[in-house]
């Protein structure tokens, strides 16, 4: 069962939030929460798979609160959640920690999908949003710096799946490209998120990206 935490500062759309989610047998809402401050508190208590976070509330706004609840290691994953595509917003919910993105205007389906991808272990954002943060980290990579040192404890196998990863592959379609088992790539994925200390795959991409390791 996906446990989720509703933030909003509007409980009509708490409520109808919580109608869509738990129509699905697999997602239950575990609590709410009308500004970010009282959602630190929540996720602490609550412990929730995914946190679905809403970007502009009174008391704290949802790039503050996320970047807390992260800090604090409360939650598994946020999901930012807002009526405006600004690009603003969606680079700092990102720098924040926030492992998907999307926007109010967006079917139901949609949500519970990105739900359900986020409580798995994935990023979410869309393919114009995805394309967005691409195009920003290739206008301005360091080309300065050095490698990043994290690099070094990668095995080559791990290096091939992070930038199968960053092009936007699927395990799936990692595996059949590796001719290798899907459970494989999953702990190769899972390996290199931990020692290079990221989130999740969005953030593979940002990383990819920002050092220069796909312009080759």
């Amino acid at each position: 069962m996906i446990r989720v935490l509703l933030v909003d500062d509007q409980s009509m759309v708490r409520t109808g939030f919580r109608t869509i989610l738990e129509s699905e047998d697999t997602i239950t809402v575990v609590g709410e929460a009308e500004n970010g401050q009282v959602a630190i508190d929540r996720a602490l208590d609550l412990a929730p798979d995914v946190i679905c976070m809403d970007v502009q509330m009174p008391v704290m706004d949802g790039l503050e609160s996320t970047a807390e609840i992260v800090r604090r290691g409360a939650a598994g994953a946020v999901l930012m959640l807002t009526t405006f595509d600004r690009d603003d917003f969606l680079f700092q919910a990102l720098a924040a920690g926030a492992s998907g993105f999307l926007l109010k205007t967006a079917e139901a389906e949609q949500l519970i999908d990105a739900v359900t991808a986020l409580a798995g272990g994935d990023g979410l954002l869309s393919p114009e949003v995805t394309r967005r943060v691409i195009e920003r980290s290739v206008r301005s990579p360091d080309t300065t710096a050095s490698a990043p040192p994290e690099l070094t404890l990668l095995t080559d196998r791990e290096l091939e799946v992070l930038h199968l990863v960053a092009r936007g592959l699927s395990n799936s379609e990692i595996a059949a490209q590796l001719f290798v088992g899907e459970a494989t790539v999953k702990t190769h994925v899972s390996n290199l998120l931990t020692k290079l200390d990221i989130r999740d795959r969005i953030h593979v991409v940002i990383f990819a990206y920002e050092n220069g390791l796909m312009s080759s």
